[in-house]
């Protein structure tokens, strides 16, 4: 879940100033009457930014149409007018403000594709944003539908960026094709979360070579390359 009474403002996500927090008993609640009326794309963004919002600051488990509505200063009729409940509002609010988005590398080879993917990832999570993908993924393990919309409608570095990576080292001769749809693909990626979700962040970057040089490329490479430890216990000259 997501970390709870999280300290002090995030300061400016893609773009967009964070609102001053609202507080739990929602006292400072506005009429959004008396407010300036806003439509379209510019209520939407208004909705989806105080969504974000909330879930930093409360988690997914304690967000609610209701202070969603307050904070952006509307009525909840807005919301449920634009979303049928708060798991496909929050979908949105993080593909509006990309919160797991990275880009692809293409540097000519998997090791440092690999790498240079990892390390993306790992300064995501260290990032304003890291709390609220921990948040996203421990709400996934209990939630399956919102795994689901996750999984379907937020990109994130999961089987379809790896895949991308894989299909040209397979190219290249580096990967067989049949490694593609096995379990071993997404090993890293699978590594690094479990890495952020058990220890937090800064991840190491000596943690992230380690992950891509004695676990993953062993197991996807062809042939599967030698690690320093078994060369180093390999025990007389050739």
């Amino acid at each position: 879940m997501f970390p709870q009474g999280a300290q002090g403002p995030l300061g400016k996500l893609s773009g967009v100033t964070l609102s001053p927090n609202v507080d739990q008993t929602v006292e400072a609640a506005v009429d959004h009457r008396k407010g300036p009326r806003r439509r379209g794309e510019e209520l939407e963004s208004a909705i989806l930014t105080a969504a974000l919002e909330e879930l930093t600051e409360v988690g997914y488990a304690a967000l609610t149409m209701e202070r969603v509505a307050t904070r952006a200063r509307t009525s909840k009729a807005a919301l449920y007018r634009r979303w049928p409940g708060r798991a496909e509002l929050v979908v949105d609010a993080c593909k509006l403000h990309r919160v797991a988005d990275v880009d692809l590398p293409d540097t000519g080879a998997l090791r440092t594709d690999m790498i240079a993917l990892l390390r993306q990832v790992a300064a995501k999570m260290t990032s304003p944003f890291g709390g609220i993908l921990r948040g996203l993924l421990a709400e996934m393990t209990r939630d399956p539908d919102f795994a689901r919309l996750i999984r379907e409608q937020v990109h994130t570095a999961g089987p379809a960026t790896i895949r991308v990576i894989l299909e040209r080292a397979v190219e290249r001769g580096e990967v067989e094709r049949r490694i593609l749809g096995s379990r071993r693909a997404t090993v890293a990626t699978d590594l690094l979360r479990n890495e952020f979700l058990m220890f937090g962040a800064p991840i190491e970057d000596e943690t992230i070579t380690e992950i891509i040089d004695d676990v993953y490329l062993p197991l996807v490479l062809s042939p599967a390359p030698k690690t320093a430890s078994a060369a180093g216990s390999g025990g007389g000259a050739e």
